[in-house]
């Protein structure tokens, strides 16, 4: 059933349109092979995945800082995988990290599609808790940036999704109303349960098809948005 108020749609960018994962591995495959042959990427990343989360979510309720996440992330894979590294070589690995991951811009299947689709009827916006520097340069680097009127991230904000305080920060900027407002994340707390909770509608991105409640709004793939929008 499609949308008839709908106005203004606010997308999450990491997992939901640019592929975070994808990306992510390109990069350390590229800082392991300069520096570091001796670690297979394949099985870093199956460390670092569910550690980045862990600490991801921490740093979103204000529980470790911007240095510690991206100190921590680094730190706890490999410590996991028992390889000996110091502090100054993973200082080193994670600002190379920073530099280099906007460089792959790997798209979810199905994005400019969406977009060209959506960018017709609809004010598009992006609400992000990735870092300014790095979010603008992803969305610049893989072409979809025109698409989008505004781009909140929480730095600007002073708060991280779900904190209601992100989603009226969006709204403020984007002049827009969130009774006819839909937010699309890939994350049920922060994107989907944090808008709801601010007042906007909200579709989960459920690329993994993980089981969620039936009243929550789905979709598989993103053309799939074609059937509420």
């Amino acid at each position: 059933m499609k949308h008839s108020i709908i106005k203004d749609v606010f997308f999450d960018l990491d997992h939901t349109l640019w592929d975070f994962d994808k990306n992510s591995e390109l990069t350390f495959e590229t800082i392991f092979n300069r520096n570091h042959p001796a670690i297979e990427t394949k099985e870093f990343i199956e460390k670092y995945v569910p550690i980045n989360q862990a600490c991801w979510k921490l740093y979103q309720y204000d529980k470790i800082s911007h240095e510690e996440l991206r100190y921590k992330r680094l730190k706890h894979s490999f410590d996991a995988l028992n390889y000996t590294i110091s502090d100054e070589e993973i200082e080193s690995i994670a600002q190379e990290y920073i530099q280099l991951l906007p460089e792959n811009n790997h798209l979810f299947d199905g994005t400019f599609e969406v977009l060209d689709y959506l960018n017709q009827k609809y004010k598009l916006h992006i609400i992000t808790n990735g870092f300014a520097e790095v979010q603008f340069k992803k969305l610049n680097n893989s072409n979809i940036g025109s698409y989008f009127q505004t781009i909140t991230n929480s730095e600007m904000a002073g708060v991280k999704k779900p904190n209601p305080i992100i989603f009226e920060y969006a709204l403020d900027l984007a002049k827009a109303n969130k009774e006819n407002s839909v937010m699309i994340g890939d994350c049920i707390e922060a994107d989907v349960q944090g808008a709801l909770d601010a007042g906007l509608d909200a579709i989960f991105f459920n690329e993994s098809n993980v089981p969620v409640e039936q009243n929550i709004k789905q979709v598989n793939h993103l053309l799939e948005l074609k059937k509420y929008l």
